[in-house]
Formats: C-alpha cells, structure tokens, sequence
C-alpha cells in the first residue's frame, strides 16, 4: 500500500470518526472547561455563603470543630463525616463534608475562631447541586451510571485516536506556513479547513491527554495493571484497618500527631475519615499521603514523591495532564479554551463533509440517483 492510499485511509477514518464523536466529544469538553476552574468558583461560594471571618490569633482544635458539627446533627443519626478541609487562609472557614440520608456530600462551613456553623440550612446551593447533580455526571457518566462511564472511557480512546490521526493529515507537515495560515475570506469550505486544521494542530496533543487519561481512569481495572507491567512496578497493596476487640478507634487527635510525625514539616490539606469498620484514617499533606490503621494508628502508607514507583508516578501524573495543572494558572486557562475545541472542531468540519458531499453529488450524480429503467 503505498503512502496516497494510507493518507487516504487516515483521511477516511478520521472524518468518520469526527462526525460520529462530534456532538459527544462537545458535551464532554465543554463540561471539561467548566470543571477546570471548579475549585474557584467552590471557593467563591464558600466566600458567599460564609460571610466575612476576622482572623483572631487562634483557631479551635480539629475535635472541637468536629463534636460541634456531630451536635448540630446529632437529630440525624445517619449523618457521618467525610472529610475535613482546614482553612487555607486565616480568614477563611473550615469546610467538613458530611454525608447523609439526603445527599452523599453536603459542605458544611465552620467559623474556625468561634466554632460557628455558617450555613446551617443543611442543603447544597445552587451552584453546588448544578456541579454535584449535573457538570460532574454528565462529563464522566453522561448521566447514565456505570455504563455510561464506561461508554465515555470507550468515547475517550476513540477520540484520542481521532486527535492522533488529526496531527498526521496536519498540512504542516509539508510546508509550516501553510499548517498555520487561515484565510478568512476564501470560500467558506477553504476558510473552515484552515480553522480546522490551526485549531486542530493546536489543541490536539492536549486533546490526547486529557481523553486519553479520562479513558485510563474509566478503564482503570485494565489499564492500571498494564503500566505497572510495563514499568516493572508493584501496585499499592489495599490498606484496611484491623478492628480490635473491646477497642475502639483511635482519637483523632492521636491519629493526627501521628501523621504529621510521618511527615515532619508538612501542611494539612484535608482528612479522610473512615466510614467502615475496615477502613483507614487518609491524611493529605503538602508534601505527601499518610494512611493509618483506624484502631491501632499504625502506618499503613507514607506516600510521596521520591517514595513513588514508576507506575505510581506515571498514574498520578494523569491529574496534572487531564486538569492542565502542570504550568499552573497559565496551563489551566489555556485547557479552558482547549475544551472548547470539540465544538470548533465538529462544526469546521461538518461545513468541510457538507460541501465534500454536495460536489461530490454534483460530480456524480448517478451515484445518488437511480436510472430509470427502459422497457
């Protein structure tokens, strides 16, 4: 086969595969913008819901804010504590996730120098619930469960392939100027191939990273073994917790002196708290992770960077390449925009396969039409 006929096949599988990903790899990217910035626009309604706090010269004992909360919702004996998240700046409240009969993950902020609920209503705001109840589903699941995880991962390599194939029929190849030129008033088939081809050669590699690691988590029971194979390394091992007869857990503040021994000089980013008898305490430092026996406060796990396998590293370098958190701000703003780039891409080339088609019809019509039959 020689290379005009596989240009050709690439050419073939990637619009076919364009047009059939088109409106799916739009909603996903989309949503994927939006999600970029979440933790602002989370803090921003943290901000508003918490009011004004004015820094005093010390904040209330992690317990202290804890058997406040448990108080408070002492009425629901089905509420449990999720995690804890400490103020990240002093006039900032503490954020505790609960989990209860009515929702799997309700913010509770807390005045971290009085021990003040902040926002007693005992419900997500509106802006919470769009995130909970729509952008997050509908970009991991398209609200449709396990089998539309599944069915995203499937959309995710696809796309990946798509993108992939968008780089080698890149103009470019043959002559740089003519990857990045765009004439606008050209003929509008002319004038959206070259949005189409400067929007796609741009975006595309980010496009491969954040499908491709969507389709490694989505699929991660596959996946994860691979590249621990292929990197010789040994995946993490289930920690659980040891119950101990007539014992119960550990105090929290036991649990946490002994996390931060583990990794002296670090800052608390939140804890996880255990819901089952089997289950570790998870402490998240700047620095690393620390789980712990819930009963016993053994070390399970201290987690860092220099400690990481291989394989760990490559997996959790998918956060930075799927978010855009690797440059920081800069990175970030630039995968807002690249989640616009489904939509771009599908409409640029919709118009391209629309006047493909049409000439295509006018040049050979008996393709299209049937000949009328002689008697």
């Amino acid at each position: 086969m020689n290379s005009k006929k596989v240009r050709n096949l690439i050419f073939t599988l990637h619009r076919y595969l364009g047009l059939a990903l088109g409106l799916i790899a739009i909603i996903i990217g989309l949503t994927g913008s939006l999600l970029v910035f979440h933790t602002e626009i989370d803090n921003f309604d943290q901000s508003h819901q918490s009011g004004t706090i004015i820094p005093k010269r010390e904040q209330l004992p992690i317990e202290v804010v804890l058997n406040t909360v448990k108080k408070a919702y002492a009425n629901q004996p089905n509420t449990t504590i999720q995690r804890y998240y400490p103020p990240p700046k002093p006039d900032r409240s503490i954020k505790v996730i609960l989990k209860t009969k009515e929702f799997d993950w309700l913010p509770i902020y807390v005045n971290p120098y009085t021990g003040v609920i902040l926002n007693p209503n005992s419900k997500p705001s509106s802006i919470q619930k769009i995130f909970l109840d729509i952008i997050y589903p509908l970009h991991y699941t398209l609200l449709s469960g396990d089998i539309g995880t599944k069915f995203v991962g499937i959309v995710g390599l696809l796309f990946t392939i798509l993108s992939i194939t968008g780089i080698i029929l890149w103009p470019g190849w043959r002559k740089l100027i003519a990857g990045f030129k765009i004439k606008l008033d050209a003929h509008p088939k002319r004038a959206n191939f070259d949005i189409h081809k400067v929007a796609g050669v741009i975006t595309a590699t980010f496009l491969v990273f954040t499908f491709f690691t969507g389709f490694c988590w989505n699929f991660s029971e596959f996946v994860n073994p691979i590249i621990y194979a292929l990197t010789f390394s040994k995946p993490q091992p289930d920690f659980v917790s040891v119950p101990i007869s007539g014992q119960s857990p550990l105090g929290l503040k036991d649990q946490l002196k002994i996390a931060q021994a583990a990794l002296p000089n670090a800052s608390l980013n939140l804890i996880g708290f255990p819901s089952k008898p089997e289950e570790t305490f998870w402490f998240n430092f700047n620095l690393g992770d620390v789980s712990l026996d819930q009963y016993s406060g053994k070390v399970l796990q201290v987690s860092t960077i220099a400690t990481a396998s291989l394989g760990d590293r490559i997996l959790n370098s998918f956060n930075d390449l799927h978010y855009g958190t690797f440059w920081g701000l800069p990175s970030r703003i630039f995968y807002m925009f690249v989640g616009f780039a489904p939509l771009i891409l599908f409409i640029t080339g919709f118009v391209m396969w629309k006047h493909r088609y049409r000439s295509y019809r006018i040049k050979s019509p008996t393709e299209f039409i049937k000949p009328p039959v002689l008697r």
